[in-house]
């Protein structure tokens, strides 16, 4: 979520702003349901529902015939597809795409029983709630519904200033970037009166220890990353073998040409950032999180690597789900969600979501959720997919066993969080100022899990001044069409600080081969975070609107914050947290069919692998054979069966994993 936006260009742009079985099957008839109350912004003509489990056999026929058919209408089960005659359905469809590496555990996960219907947008879409709830073969059902960014965006010419601090990385734009490290004090161009030296996420003791690691992946929910930005291309995840924006699916994992993810709003592989609507945002984004280091151009980032070193940043995953006027749905949305699990995303980084529901209408607010229980049941495939992330991204034997969410908590001076963000398993982050106050515009509230620098114009600009950016957030834009650098503010710049830092604690962790369940490492980032209330006391003046002729002052008690904007996310503390927390990486256990191969590169689990030598043996050479090249293990399935295999190192360490040989394993897939 993002409040507001300088850019830096040659000229100024104008203002642009948008708002972020069997055939003889019985039906059961249930008691009546209550009365169906539909979102704003349901779309017509169209509803999500998920099956009963019991029904799997007969909704797996009807996938076949589609396959074999194209577009199908109905769903093979007698009773629902009665109503959806009457409904006058015309496309009958699961949700998501099957991939053959993950399907059993999508199937696992129940989300293989989610379809979307289209029928006659005339239909109440209400009533065809209510008709198809009586069904005892539909388990939950949900609309789809539009999701809106929103953005109040400033911009103004600008030239880039010299850097007069002494900065650990030469990136010239790291002067302005007070959220890494704040000396207090400073500023662009005139001293600042309102900032405090160490209200910043921790990086100068962090970059000291680690920087990054290429095997971290951070998908970013948001506009489109500007993959080609000479300060973002090197780190961004790259999907080997396909071609960006082709009409081929090389990997066989549902979607085509997904090079460097996918643009979810055009569902296509072309990711934009050229439209007249967009705003750079998730370049901005993205930057903040891993735009490159040390290699004299641009800005720093949080997780970005170390260019003159040859040390690499963290991977950015582009999921696009705002594209020019193109906005992106819950069905959409939850396909991006699973998308990063599947594709080895373990940190999943929003800056969007619902209205608090503790908005201001008066303000232009529309409230949303107020409860997990309301939010869950009026969208629950959404909850379903970012479940499905939590507990499928990463691996047990990788760094981290889980995903890692990351939500903005909105900017509508609420006295609550907005949902998703709200949600107890997601990581919730509000916005600060540069001396440790709430940035004027953040929720807050209980639901608050962690603070980090967002920006405060209301705080720090001159009231009717609408081209200062003092007390903002700087990063990499996309500038029409151009790569560039500019200011944004908002709990959308104080979310990607956290996705950051939570991916330089991974990056440590596996530079450490150490492993982390997901809420043990997320509440490892709460516990090293540091404490803020103590400077929640006194008044806080501002001009509310600053940039408005005639700007107001606002004044707001800061006590009213103390125990609900949590603690300031810490870098530093966190990387020194690791090294004495989690366990050891261990080798996987090893699944493999008769005749095929599976390859792990034993570096990745052991301190200094990269220079060990290893030698390895099978107990039943009959069951199947292993060989080691350099650091790279080859298993190959002799016949079916289990034994085990020892890898032993130069250094005297060894571990031991079990081999299974079974029909259909690794890469033939569920199928």
């Amino acid at each position: 979520m993002m409040k507001k936006f300088f850019r830096y260009c040659a000229a100024a742009m104008c203002l642009v702003c948008a708002v972020a079985c069997s055939d003889e099957t019985q039906s059961v008839v249930l008691p009546a349901q209550p009365e169906v109350v539909l979102p704003e912004g349901a779309i017509e003509g169209e509803l999500l529902i998920k099956f009963d489990s019991q029904m799997e056999s007969v909704l797996d026929e009807a996938f076949k015939a589609r396959a074999m058919r194209g577009v199908e209408t109905r769903s093979g089960i007698p009773s629902t597809d009665e109503v959806l005659r009457i409904l006058g359905a015309y496309s009958f469809e699961r949700v998501f795409p099957v991939d053959p590496s993950t399907e059993e555990r999508t199937r696992k996960a129940g989300l293989h029983l989610w379809y979307q219907v289209k029928f006659d947008k005339g239909v109440n879409i209400a009533e065809a709630m209510e008709n198809l709830s009586k069904l005892g073969e539909i388990s939950k059902m949900q609309c789809n519904r539009k999701i809106y960014r929103k953005s109040n965006r400033k911009v103004r010419p600008a030239e880039m200033l010299a850097d007069a601090v002494d900065h650990p990385f030469n990136d010239p734009g790291l002067a302005r970037q007070w959220g890494y490290i704040n000396y207090g004090g400073y500023s662009f161009e005139q001293p600042w009166a309102k900032s405090i030296a160490g209200c910043d996420v921790g990086c100068a003791e962090a970059w000291n220890i680690c920087t990054g690691d290429p095997s971290i992946i951070v998908a970013v929910m948001d506009e489109g990353v500007m993959y080609n930005h000479p300060d973002l291309a090197p780190n961004m995840w790259v999907n080997e073998g396909e071609e960006l924006g082709s009409d081929v699916d090389a990997d066989n994992n549902g979607y085509k040409g997904d090079k460097y993810g996918y643009n979810f709003a055009t569902d296509r592989g072309y990711i934009s950032t050229t439209g007249s609507n967009d705003t750079g945002h998730g370049t901005h984004v993205a930057g903040t999180i891993a735009a490159v280091n040390n290699n004299g151009i641009g800005v720093s980032s949080v997780a970005g690597g170390d260019a003159a070193k040859g040390q690499q940043g963290v991977k950015i995953m582009s999921l696009q789900i705002f594209d020019d006027s193109y906005a992106a749905n819950l069905l959409l949305e939850a396909k991006a969600v699973k998308y990063a699990a599947d594709n080895g995303a373990t940190v999943l980084q929003c800056s969007w979501g619902y209205m608090s529901p503790d908005a201001n209408p008066i303000l232009g607010f529309t409230p949303g959720p107020a409860t997990e229980e309301e939010w869950a049941t009026t969208y629950p495939l959404e909850k379903e997919a970012f479940d499905y992330f939590i507990e499928n991204a990463g691996s047990p034997n990788g760094v981290i066993d889980g995903g890692v969410v990351v939500f903005a908590a909105g900017n509508e001076y609420a006295s609550a969080p907005s949902f998703p963000g709200l949600y107890s398993r997601f990581i919730c982050v509000a916005a600060l100022a540069a001396d440790y106050t709430p940035s004027t515009y953040t929720d807050y509230g209980a639901g608050i899990d962690l603070s980090a620098p967002g920006g405060d114009s209301d705080y720090y600009g001159t009231p009717g001044d609408n081209a200062d950016s003092e007390g903002m957030i700087y990063s990499t834009i996309v500038d029409q069409g151009k790569p560039a650098y500019g200011f944004y503010e908002g709990s959308s710049m104080s979310c990607p600080h956290v996705s950051g830092v939570a991916a330089l604690g991974l990056s440590y962790a596996a530079q450490l081969r150490k492993h982390f369940k997901a809420d043990e490492f997320i509440e490892l980032m709460i516990a090293t975070a540091t404490d803020i209330d103590g400077y929640f006391v006194g008044e806080k003046k501002s001009h509310y609107n600053h940039s408005s002729p005639g700007a107001s002052v606002t004044k707001c008690d800061l006590s009213k914050y103390v125990g609900k904007m949590g603690r300031l996310v810490n870098a530093g503390a966190l990387l020194r947290a690791i090294e004495g927390a989690g366990s050891a990486m261990r080798l996987p256990n090893v699944y493999v069919a008769p005749d095929c191969n599976v390859q792990i590169d034993l570096s990745r689990y052991f301190v200094g692998g990269e220079a060990l030598t290893y030698n390895c043996s099978v107990a039943d050479n009959s069951i199947a054979e292993a060989s080691i090249a350099g650091t790279m293990l080859t298993v190959k399935g002799i016949s079916t069966g289990s034994t085990t295999l020892l890898v032993k190192v130069s250094d005297g360490r060894e571990q031991s994993v079990v081999v299974t040989v079974r029909e259909g394993a690794a890469a033939n897939g569920w199928m």
